[in-house]
């Protein structure tokens, strides 16, 4: 069973119809005994890096999340950028430092910010992750920010104006800045392989 982390922030209920697209068991919830049963956790965000942080805090899921990271966990878009050290959006703000790095704000000539839209992956790396796709298979990102001194744990870039980091491994917590609930059948290929993992202990 999946736990979709419910802090207040994020489109809960696209990511849990995507799983059970792919005929997984997915809940949505902010129940500690429910996530510490679950056999894997996805963490979704939306909107601003602060605001998040300090839900997750307040409701006390960054310490579950901190004590279960010997299961599968997935971070997406804001998610993702929680796993890092801090982020740079309107001040300096703590995220869960699970993932090295920092999360700053995209500067790109001559192209637009947000980043919207479909973009394809340039894998770096092998991944559990990826089981299922290749470089050149597109997916659905919106982002103003992005993670940077992060290499070690990069698994795959987008090229915009720059190459941004699209998804991140350390362990058994990964991170994508693209949407996989929106981004098609690839999308639905990454839970997939998310949801077939085995836990590296």
């Amino acid at each position: 069973m999946v736990a979709i982390i419910d802090y207040g922030v994020g489109n809960l209920f696209s990511v849990q119809a995507s799983f059970k697209a792919i005929g997984a068991n997915a809940v949505v919830t902010n129940d500690i005994n429910v996530i510490n049963e679950a056999d894997r956790i996805l963490l979704p965000g939306v909107g601003a890096f602060k605001d998040a942080a300090n839900k997750l805090r307040e409701s006390g899921l960054d310490q579950v999340i901190l004590n279960e990271k010997e299961k599968p966990i997935l971070g997406i878009c804001l998610g993702m950028q929680l796993l890092f050290d801090r982020s740079f959006e309107y001040g300096e703000n703590e995220g869960l430092g699970i993932i090295p790095g920092d999360v700053v704000e995209i500067e790109v000539p001559n192209l637009k910010v947000p980043h919207m839209g479909w973009n394809a992956l340039d894998i770096k790396c092998q991944s559990p992750l990826f089981k299922y796709i290749k470089s050149g298979d597109c997916v659905y990102f919106v982002h103003s920010f992005h993670a940077v001194n992060c290499s070690e744990n990069v698994l795959a870039t987008v090229e915009y104006g720059a190459d941004i980091t699209a998804a991140v491994q350390k362990g058994n917590v990964f991170g994508c800045q693209f949407h996989p609930e929106k981004s098609g059948e690839a999308g639905l290929n990454i839970l997939r392989a998310f949801c077939e993992m085995e836990v590296e202990k």
